[in-house]
C-alpha cells in the first residue's frame, strides 16, 4: 500500500516536471535556432574591424565606477583603466560613502596623482543602493560640466573589479552618435580553484552575451543593460531625470536591467556591439572575476532574480500589446520565478523515482508501467537537454576554448544547484520588500586579478 503510494507520488511530480520542463526546453531551443539563423543568414549588426576604431577622442566620457567597501580592488582597477586608456578624452568619477573611510582613502590617493581620477563621497552612509551611488556620480558630473563650460556626451558604466579593454572607448564613439546605449560582451575570468562555481558564470554569459542578445536585438526587442560595459548618452538620462528627478531609480534592486527597458519604452536605441579587437581575435569585451564560492554566488543571483524575475516583473509590467519579441524576451527573464519550483519538483521526482526502483527490486514487485506518451516526452525532454549541452558547449568552446567548453556540462548541474539556492534567497528578499523592508546593496566581495596577464582571454 505504502509502495503505491509513493509510485502515485512519483507519477505525478514526473508528470508535472516534465512538461514544464519540456515548455522551457522548447522555449531555448528556439532562441538556439534564431541564433543559428543570425549566423547563416550574415546577420553583422557590427561594423567590420577596420571601421570601428579611430573617433576615440571626439566624444567626451564620464566614467562612472560605484564603490562600497572596495579598498582591496579600486586602485589597481583605476590603475589598469588609466594604463589601458591613454587616449581619448574622459574622466572617472568613483562614487564612495562617508562611512567607508578605506576606500575612500584609496581612491584619493590616486586621485592626487592623476586629474583624470574624481572621488565622489555621497551624502548617506552606505551601503545603499547602487542606483542612489550613481545618482550621487550625475549630481557632481553635472556640476563640473556647468562649472568648467563642457559637457560630456556619454556616460560608461563600470564596476570596481572590471577590467577594461583598451579599445573600450572607441567602439562607444563609433556607436553612440547613433544609438543612446552601447552594451559590450561581459566574458567572466575563471577564478584559479574554483574551476565549477567561477566557471559557470563564464558558461553562462557565453549563452546570454554570445547568442541571447543578438537574438533580442535581431527582434528588436528591449536589450537590458549589464550595468558594466555600457554607455549611456547623457542626452537621454537628462530626459529620464526630468521625469523622475534622478536618471538611476534608487529602489530598483536591478536598475541596470530597468534602464535598458526604460530606453526602448522612450525611443532611444541601445546597441548590443559584439566586434573583434583585431580580424580573427577575441571580441572586445570587460572581464571580471565572478563569485568563487556557493554562498558569494547564490547571493549575487538572488539579488539578480528578486530584481528582475520577482520585484522588477512588479515595476516594469510588459510591452505594447501588440510587441510580441519584446513580450517573448521579458518572459525569459522571467522564467526563473517558475523555472526553479519546477526544477525543484524535478530533482524530487527523480529521488522518489530512483527510491521507487529500488524499494520494487528489494520486493520483487513488478514497477508500473508508464504510458508510452509520458515515455516519449521524457525522451523529448532528453534530447532536448543533449541540445542544450551541444549548444553550451559550443558557445563556451567558441568564445573561452576547448579547455573551458569541456566543462560547460557538469557546470549546468553547478548552475542549477546555485539557481535553487538563490531562488530561496531571492523569495525572502521580495517578501520582505513587500512588506516595506529596506533596499540594501547586498553586493559579494570582489578580486582584481595580480596580473593583468591573468586577464588575458583564452581565446577569440
Amino acid at each position: 500500500m505504502t509502495l503505491s503510494i509513493v509510485d502515485a507520488i512519483t507519477g505525478e511530480l514526473i508528470l508535472f516536471a516534465a512538461v514544464f520542463i519540456a515548455l522551457g526546453g522548447v522555449d531555448d531551443f528556439l532562441v538556439d535556432l534564431l541564433f543559428v539563423y543570425y549566423c547563416c543568414a550574415g546577420h553583422r549588426l557590427s561594423p567590420k574591424c577596420s571601421e570601428n576604431w579611430g573617433g576615440g577622442a571626439a566624444s567626451r566620457f564620464a566614467i562612472f565606477v560605484p564603490a562600497w567597501d572596495e579598498s582591496s580592488v579600486i586602485r589597481p582597477m583605476l590603475r589598469a583603466m588609466l594604463a589601458r586608456w591613454t587616449d581619448g578624452s574622459y574622466r572617472i568619477y568613483v562614487g564612495t560613502y562617508p562611512n567607508d573611510p578605506a576606500t575612500i582613502a584609496a581612491v584619493a590617493s590616486l586621485a592626487l596623482d592623476d586629474a583624470r581620477v574624481r572621488l565622489v563621497v555621497g551624502p548617506r552612509p552606505g551601503p545603499t543602493t547602487k542606483a542612489d551611488c550613481l545618482n550621487a556620480l550625475w549630481a557632481a558630473m553635472e556640476r563640473d560640466a556647468a562649472a568648467e563650460g563642457e559637457g560630456f556626451a556619454a556616460i560608461v558604466l563600470h564596476d570596481a573589479e572590471d577590467i577594461v579593454h583598451p579599445q573600450e572607448l572607441s567602439v562607444y564613439a563609433r556607436w553612440i552618435k547613433t544609438h543612446g546605449a552601447v552594451q559590450l560582451p561581459v566574458a567572466p575570468l575563471c577564478q584559479p580553484g574554483s574551476r565549477l562555481v567561477s566557471g559557470h558564470y563564464v558558461d553562462e554569459f557565453a549563452q546570454s552575451h554570445g547568442a541571447t542578445l543578438l537574438v533580442r536585438q535581431m527582434l528588436g526587442a528591449s536589450l537590458p543593460l549589464a550595468g558594466v560595459g555600457c554607455a549611456i548618452r547623457c542626452e537621454v538620462l537628462r530626459r529620464i531625470a526630468d521625469a523622475r528627478g534622478v536618471p538611476f531609480d534608487a529602489n530598483s534592486l536591478t536598475e541596470d536591467y530597468e534602464l535598458g527597458l526604460s530606453l526602448r519604452a522612450m525611443g532611444a536605441r541601445t546597441a548590443f556591439v559584439r566586434v573583434p579587437e583585431a580580424p580573427g581575435g577575441a571580441a572586445v569585451a570587460v572581464r571580471a572575476y565572478f563569485p568563487a564560492t556557493v554562498q558569494a554566488a547564490v547571493r549575487q543571483k538572488a539579488r539578480w532574480m528578486a530584481g528582475i524575475a520577482l520585484a522588477g516583473w512588479d515595476r516594469t509590467g510588459w510591452s505594447r500589446f501588440w510587441d510580441l519579441g519584446d513580450h517573448w524576451m521579458r518572459m525569459r527573464d522571467r522564467r526563473a520565478a517558475l523555472s526553479m519550483p519546477v526544477l525543484a519538483i524535478a530533482y524530487v521526482a527523480l529521488l522518489g523515482w530512483s527510491l521507487s526502483l529500488l524499494s520494487h527490486w528489494m520486493t520483487g514487485v513488478p514497477s508500473p508501467a508508464q504510458d508510452a506518451w509520458l515515455q516519449a516526452l521524457l525522451a523529448f525532454n532528453l534530447l532536448l537537454l543533449v541540445w542544450r549541452w551541444a549548444m553550451r558547449t559550443v558557445l563556451v568552446t567558441r568564445l573561452h576554448g576547448w579547455r573551458e567548453g569541456r566543462w560547460a556540462g557538469p557546470r549546468m548541474v553547478v548552475a542549477n544547484y546555485i539557481a535553487l539556492l538563490a531562488a530561496r534567497r531571492a523569495l525572502w528578499t521580495y517578501v520582505g520588500l513587500l512588506a516595506g523592508g529596506p533596499l540594501r546593496w547586498d553586493k559579494t566581495a570582489h578580486q582584481f586579478p595580480g596580473s593583468l596577464f591573468d586577464a588575458t582571454p583564452a581565446a577569440a
